[in-house]
This record gives structure tokens, sequence and C-alpha cells, in this order.
């Protein structure tokens, strides 16, 4: 492997997944705060009340990453810790807890890039309709000025949403994540939503303070038709494309939406689209943030399959079997980074106005614990992490511009609606005592970054 002398080594958390302390300095309940305390919404009934308690541990986790060598950290800002009814009524504290952090990170050469909305919404904001209701645009970005102007003279880089997609489809349609709904006119009013405000926030954010950059953070995914004579199921995959791959980077460079999908949602898409808003969704994003964890798969219906019992709406109505070939990540992903090359490729050459990739989110899930002498044999994440830092090296050879790589995550975390049981992190967490321990992939991550820095410059590795 071979990267830039300039690439940026970073790991990734959120804010309600690490933070903890949800009822501590004036900070007010968020939708996943409300979700997780209805009962059958999480595994186990488990909650982010307590998570990693990053908010009082943080200068410990900060000398984690420092001992990793990681240049940067991607982390998110809870809006209700900043305004407790997601409002212009301020929380003190709330700032305060973020200066510290962003100043203990800087002081360890570390650079803080920072996430304005990881899904975790003000629950006064859902009750007025969330994001299906177009009045979170406004909302949106005052919190996103108010941020700007509170840690913009020391955060140059600004990442709008993480996964659109994700919060607005499984929150609002399939109700798997918070809030819970289950309303397709809700889904597409929510996914248009947020290229308003991210379009808009970004310009606004801009505004105060031009020297910043703003992105986005975006899964993203390569498609994989197993049956290629499979017409209906090569037609359902560029629906498919389109609400996922497609639906935000056409909204931002072109100021249109997929014109399959639009067709597809027909009058749910007709109710929210008001005239003016191909302007309204246009942006020029500094960087565009990728979240890449697997490939997914379209395969023809299984034979005798029992007809879905789910009572969500769902945008498509092609039946399909989605199932992966082996081997897999705990959370059921296979594992692709051949899929992983390809997608940086396919990005590069379809949205060739991207000059800047930053690989937002990419790791995998897998169960190991500490064993007696405390090591942590996560073989199969170091596996994957090999595999895709290869396949990046391969695709930046090829002229892919991606400048940055987080790993996801820096610990493990609470992983939404899976409650504690899939662990994410290079750094396992004993979520009883929160003891932290570097996982062997932690260490597999700081031998890469010091051979990528000393192929650069020899006397930056360390005796150590």
């Amino acid at each position: 492997m071979k990267f830039p002398a300039d690439f940026n080594w970073g790991v990734a958390t959120s804010s309600y997944q690490i933070e903890g302390a949800t009822s501590l300095d004036g900070r007010g309940p968020s939708i996943w705060d409300t979700f997780c305390a209805t009962p059958g919404k999480v595994a186990n009934g488990e909650n982010g009340d307590i998570a990693c308690d990053h908010y009082h541990r943080f200068p410990q986790d900060i000398a984690m990453m420092k001992e990793l060598g990681v240049t940067s950290y991607r982390f998110s800002i809870a809006w209700s810790r900043l305004f407790p009814a997601g409002d212009g009524v301020r929380e003190e504290r709330g700032f305060d807890f973020y200066n510290k952090l962003i100043n203990e990170l800087i002081a360890n050469n570390i650079e803080p890039v920072v996430t304005l909305y990881h899904w975790d919404l003000p629950q006064a904001l859902e009750d007025k309709g969330g994001w299906a209701s177009r009045d979170i645009v406004p909302a949106f970005v005052d919190y996103a000025t108010a941020c700007v102007e509170a840690f913009g003279d020391r955060v140059t880089n600004w990442i709008t949403l993480n996964e659109p997609w994700v919060f607005t489809w499984l929150g609002y349609l399939s109700g798997v994540h918070a809030p819970g709904r289950q309303e397709l006119s809700a889904g597409v009013a929510a996914a248009h939503h947020t290229s308003i405000a991210h379009a808009q926030a970004s310009a606004a954010m801009k505004a105060v303070n031009p020297k910043i950059n703003v992105g986005i953070a975006l899964n993203m995914t390569t498609y994989r038709v197993t049956d290629p004579t499979n017409q209906e199921l090569k037609d359902l995959e560029v629906l498919l494309d389109g609400q996922l791959n497609r639906w935000w980077l056409d909204a931002m460079f072109y100021g249109q939406y997929p014109a399959e999908v639009v067709a597809s949602f027909g009058d749910h898409f007709t109710a929210v689209f008001q005239p003016g808003d191909e302007a309204l969704i246009v942006s020029n994003p500094d960087f565009i943030g990728v979240n890449y964890y697997a490939d997914n798969y379209i395969n023809p219906p299984l034979a005798n399959a029992a007809p879905s019992t789910s009572p969500s709406p769902t945008p498509f109505p092609q039946a399909f079997d989605g199932s992966a070939p082996l081997p897999h990540t705990d959370m059921g992903w296979p594992i692709t980074p051949n899929g992983f090359y390809d997608l940086m490729v396919r990005i590069n050459r379809d949205w060739p106005m991207v000059t800047n990739i930053a690989i937002t989110e990419n790791g995998a899930a897998f169960p190991e614990v500490p064993d007696e002498d405390g090591i942590v044999f996560d073989e199969r994440r170091v596996a994957y992490l090999e595999a895709h830092l290869a396949a990046l090296s391969e695709a930046i050879a090829d002229g892919v511009p991606v400048k940055s790589y987080f790993a996801w995550s820096l610990m493990d975390n609470f992983e939404w609606a899976e409650g504690y049981a899939k662990r994410f992190g290079l750094v396992h967490v004993d979520f009883v005592t929160l003891e932290r321990t570097l996982k062997n992939s932690a260490k597999f991550y700081q031998n890469v970054i010091a051979q990528q820095c000393a192929l650069v410059n020899p006397a930056l590795i360390s005796a150590k």
C-alpha cells in the first residue's frame, strides 16, 4: 500500500453512540432517547444514557488517538446539547464541552472534523414534524451557523449530515431507526428536505466563515445483480442505485433527482417538491464523504418464499433476495473490498467534479473480547482493514482523488437499534467497567499510519 504524502489518517465516532451523560448539563432529549425508551425498539432495551462515557473521559480517549498516530478525529455534535429544544435558546454548558474537546484535540496535534448531524435530532423538533417537515430547514441552518460561529476559528472541516439515506428511509419509512415512523410520504419528504438543508446550511456556514470546508457524508455501495438476464432485477438496481447513490449527489451537482426514482415516488414527491427547489438543492461541496462497508446483492426471489409481513411501506414493489456470499461480518454484511475499489472508480467517473473524497467511515463488526492476557485477537477485522486499505490505495493510484480515511470506529459503542452487541471499535470497551483496551486491529492501524509516514519522511517513525 502507498498513500499520498499529505494523506489524512483518522478515526470516527458520533455523539449519541459514545458520549453518554444524556441528562446532564442541560442536554435536551433527542429522538434516540425517545426511541430507546420505547419497548421493543432496541436490542435488550439498551440505550445511550452512559454509552462509553466519553463526555467525562474524552481526555483519555484523545490520548488513545494520539497513541494510534491519527491526524484527525471525526466526531459529531449533539444538537440538543447546544440547543435543548432545537430552537434559539442556548445551553452554554454544551458549548463549553465541545470547546474543551476541540481544544484538547488541537493540543494533541489532532485535527477536529465536525459532523453537525449524526441522527440525534432534538425531540422537540420531531414533535413539530422532524425531517418530514420543511420547517426543519431553517432550524438546521440556524444550528449550523451557530456552530461555525462558536467553533469555526478552530474547526476547518465540517460535515453537515451523516448518511441522510439512513436517517430518512430507516427513520421515516421502515421505522427501524428513530423516530420509528413508517410512512412513505414522510420518507420522501425527509429525503428531499435533507438536500435543501445541506445546501442552504453549507451556504450559510461559508457566509459566516469563508475559510472553512463543508461537505456531507453519504453511505454508498456497489450493487451486484447476480442474474444479469433478469430485466426486472436490472430495473430494480437502477431504482435502488438512484435512491441511495445518486439522490444526494445529483441534487448537489445538477439540481435534480434521478428521474426514474422521482417517477416511482409519484404524488409523494410532487407534494413536497416546490417551484424553485432545483436551485435550493444545488451546492458546491468542498469534499464528499463516503461511508462504505459492503456491497449489496440483488438476487432473484427465493422459490416458495413466504410473503413479507412487514407493516412498513416500500418505495419499490419488486421482490428480490438480498442475501450475500460468505464470509460475513457480525452484522451479516459481506466482505467486498473489490466493491470498494469499484465504487471509488465509479464516483470519479460519474461525478468528475468531485476533487476531494474523504472515506468518512469504513470498518467491520466482530465480537472478539480481551483474552486472559488482555489481548484482543480480532484478526478478521485486521484482514478487513488491510484488504480495504489496499483497494483504496489501488483506487488512488488509478487517479481517484481520495484525501482522507477515517476508520469506524475508534471504540466499541452503542450501535443504534442493535444496542451494544455489535462491536465496530478498534478499541474494546467493557460496558460494565468502561475500561478501554486496544485491539490488534488498533495496533495494525497504528502500524499502517507509522509506515506510511515513514515512506514520506523516515524521521517521522518513532523508535517505538
